[in-house]
């Protein structure tokens, strides 16, 4: 029997590593397995863009071009190499001009890149049609994506075989150039007769000789049957990894599903399972000393109902676990379906489901619908194209309030054009204030990272990769500090209420000391009482204490002590979530004194300034 050959495409080094480390991999711990890949047989990898891109720069102190080109020589030159764009975001954090998105594909193909998947989180086709000519311009094969999911039960009007099939005939009619289709399925959430269905449709609508492939996760527990449903269905090609970044958040083993077809009549890309083995082999110890979240390594019974891509789910726990608030994701995961039910239905895939997320987070932290995520708000309001369904007309009032934008149906590409702050002017403009070198890199790498972008250019941007021996020297350095500097990380400046009267005090390993008086009115004191002798009073710390809602690291401090503020004038800004939450005046007043620094952890409650 003649077997049908399937391409494999090896995620393991773009998506295994965001679904399971978030991103964070040193490239001269993983390059070794890029050759055992190679003599295994593997001639299709996924090697960069994505959330792979920024992650280097935010997190690694390393260059994304130079990894890729690193990869390139490891690969071999007839390597098929693929990154992942977001459409008209590419791998920007916000939607790009036309010239930056044109810039994107010039610099991909210049340092080794074959092939670009485009897709767009709500399957808007005018979002791909300028980026997949920019990407056919310069040389690279053009992978469009539809972007797949379940809805969350009794949800309808999207993301059905009709609604996929109605997608891929605005693609065919809207001339975009590609050469391969891929059906994205983030989340892991969609069902193998949905699959099966959805393929059979879009084979019957292209060429024989067209290229389909399926991507998923097993974050559901479904990607094995999916797959299998894809291969009947027609499909060319099928996403794989292997351990230790396989299964879990990420895509199944190529093991795995070599073990599922034994016996059929589907031939896995050629490869042998013993060349396999020993390739998993040199990867496991090439990331042995990084710590695996569990979560990175289970199925979750809740992803159906709340549709968080493996991408997204470990980046956001691992937040999580480094500000203190794991204990909160459960509930977050919860909120997150309404959030999708109301925000229009687009794909739970970056960067929408950062949306979904954070909006899920700040109803959580915040309230429901009390604090907008701008993400969320700016989509529900059009600013980054057309959502599947009609958002919430109630959500669309709410963050059109809070945002103070009004709803919008113009092109995202024609506002991006407009303003300055996404033009290659600005951002060279940007380096040569900085004494840096004006490369087209460069250029980029500050455009599309912005602020952290600079920084990583300065020599300035930190190193936080989880590696066990690390977190353990970190248990052994607190361990042996000296009292007083465990003094100095355990205080913390609280207000307290003592019978009426109001201190503000620093609690330092179990014990107090009173840092002065608040100036809030004392209660009346019983006649027998012997009145407190209160430290002496001064401006610093006198007034409203101003305190952390959530926990995240102060990222800009825009108040100094002594100016005058309005009420909800914004002091400081906190980074959580990849979010930015202002910080806001209780009162007019002056700022009385600033507690933290830039850069500084905080705690919710902790105090951040005081204003009288």
């Amino acid at each position: 029997m003649k077997k049908k050959y399937i391409d494999v495409m090896d995620t393991s080094f773009r998506d295994g590593f965001q679904s399971v480390f978030g991103g964070r991999v040193l490239m001269e711990d993983f390059l070794p397995a890029v050759e055992a890949a190679r003599e295994a047989g593997i001639t299709h990898f996924e090697f960069g863009g994505g959330a792979r891109f920024q992650s280097l720069y935010f997190y690694l102190q390393e260059d994304a071009f130079e990894m890729m080109d690193r990869f390139r020589e490891k690969a071999g030159p007839d390597a098929n190499l693929q990154t992942l764009a977001r459409g008209i975001n590419t791998v920007m954090l916000d939607t790009g001009s036309r010239e930056l998105i044109d810039l994107h594909a010039r610099l991909f193909k210049k340092h080794g890149t074959t092939t670009i998947r485009n897709f767009d989180a709500l399957n808007d086709v005018d979002n791909l049609a300028f980026s997949a000519e920019c990407i056919h311009h310069h040389g690279l094969r053009h992978e469009v994506v539809i972007t797949v999911m379940d809805l969350p039960p009794g949800c309808t009007g999207a993301h059905d075989p009709e609604f996929y099939e109605q997608i891929l005939r605005k693609i065919l009619d809207s001339k975009l150039p590609f050469d391969s289709l891929c059906f994205k399925d983030a989340s892991g959430t969609a069902n193998p007769n949905k699959i099966y269905e959805t393929i059979s449709r879009a084979r019957k609508l292209l060429p024989e000789s067209m290229h389909i492939r399926l991507h998923t996760h097993e974050t559901a527990g479904t990607s094995v049957a999916c797959y299998l449903a894809a291969l009947e269905a027609g499909v060319d090609g099928i996403d794989l990894a292997v351990a230790p970044v396989s299964g879990g958040t990420s895509q199944p083993d190529i093991l795995t599903l070599m073990h599922a077809l034994k016996g059929g009549r589907y031939d896995l890309g050629g490869l042998d399972p013993e060349k396999i083995l020993v390739y998993e082999e040199v990867l496991q110890d090439c990331l042995s000393d990084y710590f695996i979240p569990p979560e990175a390594t289970r199925v979750s019974p809740l992803i159906p109902f709340s549709p968080m891509p493996g991408g997204a789910l470990t980046a956001n726990t691992q937040m999580m676990r480094d500000n203190g608030m794991l204990d909160k994701f459960p509930e977050v995961i919860r909120a997150m379906r309404e959030v999708v039910e109301k925000g229009g239905y687009g794909t739970s895939v970056t960067p929408v489901s950062q949306f979904y997320w954070q909006q899920a987070f700040n109803n959580v932290m915040f309230g429901p619908w009390k604090k907008i995520a701008d993400g969320y708000g700016r989509m529900v309001l059009g600013y980054f194209g057309k959502t599947p369904v009609a958002p919430d007309p109630e959500i669309v009032r709410i963050a059109s309030e809070q945002l103070g934008l009004e709803p919008t149906t113009e092109n995202p590409l024609d506002i991006a054009d407009r303003d300055e702050k996404k033009s290659i002017a600005y951002w060279k403009s940007m380096l040569q204030k900085e004494g840096i070198e004006t490369t087209e890199e460069n250029i980029f790498i500050a455009a599309s990272c912005q602020e952290k972008g600079i920084a990583f250019l300065k020599g300035e941007s930190p190193l936080m990769v989880r590696k066990k021996s690390m977190m353990e020297a970190e248990t052994q350095s607190k361990q042996a500090a000296t009292p007083k500097e465990n003094e100095k990380a355990a205080a913390s400046l609280y207000t307290v209420v003592v019978e009426g009267e109001t201190f503000h005090v620093k609690v330092v390993e179990g014990d107090v000391e009173v840092v002065e008086p608040a100036p809030a009115a004392a209660a009346p004191k019983r006649a027998e009482e012997k009145p407190a002798t209160p430290a002496p009073a001064s401006e610093a710390g006198e007034g409203e204490a101003v305190t952390a809602q959530i926990p995240g690291t102060v990222v800009k401090i825009l108040k100094k002590t002594g100016e005058r503020v309005e009420a909800d004038e914004v002091i400081m800004v906190i980074e959580a979530m990849k979010m930015e939450i202002e910080v806001t005046a209780p009162r007019a007043g002056v700022v009385s004194d600033i507690a933290v620094e830039a850069g500084q952890s905080v705690q919710e409650g902790q105090v951040l300034a005081h204003v009288r």
